[in-house]
Parts: structure tokens; sequence; C-alpha cells
């Protein structure tokens, strides 16, 4: 029988890895107790392995591209947390409105220094557009317009955003555009951030679940929120934001999605970074807004999220000797898994990055811009 070490050197080979080889996507490992531990625990044991400094990889973005063509996770089963992990997604709604304040404790609040370190000057926290692009702050601004333009957005129109973040389109569109935008967020730091760089523009920003909104608006968007929406929660968002809809309104989402339905992300990634995330498929969103919401456009650019991350990664790492004291060495290998791992899965197309235009059912045909 083989041992642990024997198997996950069979399970690399399939997707042309080499243990301690001398290319960049190769792995270098440095306790012999990783081989059980994956085996054991997938992609959580990975993940936490890398962070406990177990083993290391000069590219791990094209590591994880290489196991994700070859679909590793499918061929290892893992131990009984794993199945917890899922089960318990199965069963229980993990995004109701008490614990979507999770992520926002955990993930986005945990100091602005960071995240002014990393992103662009407008603190995007969503992926850039780089059609006609070349940096990280111009591909941001692309991002910006290219909604505002699918959105046919107009001065004095309202919009309603359900997870503003840190405000970055509410200021471009009220900036550029001259529309009012309402915005929502769970995270505390994003709520103060947004509130004083945009107090002189025609923008509201409030501390509270999306839910909580109240109102009609001509546009109700989401930007990169649909993933902590859940799916237990789909159907009910959409029937939200035809609520808030005035007659003639359209909806958007931008969102990260997944090739296949699932209930949860991987135990990793929900245990450190994004706590009751999912990612939706086609087919999940496309039932939610059955008889809700005719599909006017569906754009799919996750290449371009592989170079945002990228670009997010070497910011990062170029002012780490001035976050270092504040967040510590098992941080900054956490936060590289993080968009390394993220770029990864772009690169394989096992994620993708979606704009999704909606009119309700009913209307006449609208002026949508297919851009």
């Amino acid at each position: 029988m083989k041992d642990a070490k024997d198997v996950v050197v069979g399970l690399l080979d399939l997707a042309g890895i080499k243990i301690n080889g001398s290319r960049p996507y190769d792995i270098q490992v440095h306790d012999e107790r990783l081989y059980k531990r994956v085996l054991h625990e997938t992609a959580l044991g990975l993940g936490e392995s890398y962070m406990d400094g177990w083993w290391d990889c000069d590219r791990i973005d094209e590591m994880i591209n290489r196991l994700m063509l070859a679909d590793l996770e499918s061929k290892v089963t893992g131990d009984w947390k794993i199945a917890l992990h899922l089960l318990q997604s199965k069963i229980l709604n993990l995004q109701t409105k008490t614990k979507s304040w999770e992520v926002g404790r955990q993930h986005y609040d945990i100091g602005n220094n960071l995240y002014e370190k990393m992103l662009d000057k407008r603190m995007n926290y969503t992926s850039a557009y780089y059609r006609n692009a070349d940096n990280l702050d111009d591909a941001q601004e692309a991002k910006l317009d290219l909604i505002c333009r699918k959105l046919n957005l107009e001065p004095g129109m309202t919009v309603l955003e359900l997870g503003c973040g840190f405000g970055s389109f509410a200021g471009y569109a009220a900036e550029k555009y001259g529309v009012e935008v309402t915005g929502y967020t769970v995270s505390k730091n994003q709520y103060e951030y947004a509130k004083e760089r945009y107090k002189d523009l025609p923008v509201k920003f409030y501390l509270d679940d999306y839910r909580a909104a109240t109102g009609k608006y001509d546009r109700v968007i989401s930007i990169g929120m649909m993933e902590h929406v859940g799916y237990k929660n789909y159907r009910n968002y959409m029937k939200f934001a035809l609520e808030h809809l005035n007659e003639d309104g359209y909806a958007f989402i931008h969102t990260i999605g997944r090739n296949d339905s699932a209930t949860t992300a991987n135990a990793w990634l929900t245990k450190y970074i994004f706590p009751n995330g999912v990612l939706p498929s086609i087919a999940q969103l496309g039932e939610a807004m059955e008889n809700i919401f005719v599909m006017e456009d569906w754009h799919n650019f996750g290449e371009d999220y592989d170079k945002t991350l990228l670009a997010w990664y070497h910011k990062f790492n170029e002012a780490w000797p001035e976050l270092k004291d504040e967040y510590g060495e098992r941080f900054r290998r956490m936060w590289n898994y993080y968009l390394l791992s993220s770029a990864g899965g772009f690169r394989s197309r096992q994620t993708q990055l979606w704009h999704i235009v909606l009119t309700p059912v009913g209307r006449t045909q609208p002026d949508c811009r297919k851009i």
C-alpha cells in the first residue's frame, strides 16, 4: 500500500508538478507531515500548511492553475471536517442578516492601511478591466466607466448599490455621470472611508445589510457582493432588486462565478478570507431570475481578474516593509496564498468574472447597451 507521500507525488505528477523540482511552479517541501495533511484536509490542509511554512513555491498562481486543470481536488475526498463543512452549507443559511456581518469584521475591517497600499487610487476591491489599459489605476477607471455605460446612466438618475465597498463606484458615477447613489456595506471601515471621501458628492452610505435598503431607484446594482449573498438567498435577492426598481429600471450584477453549482467555497477560503462566501453558477443565477428578470447581456472577462490579482500581489509585497510590524509573517503568507491561488483559479478558467445586465420581465425592449 502506498504511503501518503507516494500518493501525493503521484497526484502532483498528473499536474506536471514535482516535489523539490527546479521549475517555479514546483513545490519545495520543508516538513514531511505535509503529505498526510493534504490528503486528509485537501484545500484546507494545503493552504494552512503553506501558512505554517511547511512548503514554498515561487509561482503559487501557476501551481494552482496546474492543479485545477488536472482536477486533482476531485481525486482526494478529505476527512470528516471537510464533509461537515459541506453538510453545514447545505442545511444552514450561512448568509442570514446576522451572519452577513462576519465577513465585514474578519476581512474588510482588517485595516484600511493595507487596502490603501494594495488597491488602486479609487480603492476598487473588485476586478479591473484591462482591454484598453496597461496599469491598475487606468484599468479600474475603465471598469467603472464600463459599468456606467452598460447602465446608460444619465444625470439625475438614482442608483442603489448593494455592497458599496469603499465607495469607488458611487464616487465615480456621481462625479462623472451626475447620478445620485445610495450604498450599503457591512464593513465599518469601508463605511467610514466612503462617507468621508465622498462627503461633497450626491451619495449616501449606510452601515447595514443590503436587505435593509428602502425606496425605488432607476438602477439597482451590486459589484462583488453576490459572492456573499449565498445560494439559499439568490431568488430573494432577485425579488429584492425588482422590488426596489422604478418601472423602467435596470439591475446589474458584477460577480465572480464558477462552472458548476456548489453550496460553499473551499474550506480554506471560507475559514481565513471570506467567511460564509460561495460563488454562484450560471444555473443558480438563471433559476433565481426566472420569471423575474430578462437577461439582456452576460459578459465574461475572467482573465482580467488574473491580472488584477497579480497587480494587488505585487503592490502588497512592495508595501510589506511598512505593513509587517502590524500584520506579521503568517498573515503575509496567508494573504499571498489568497491572492495567488485566486489568480490560478481564473487562469485555469475554473472561476469566471461576469457582468450581467437585467431588466424586469414584461417590459418592452429596453435600450441596453451591449458593450
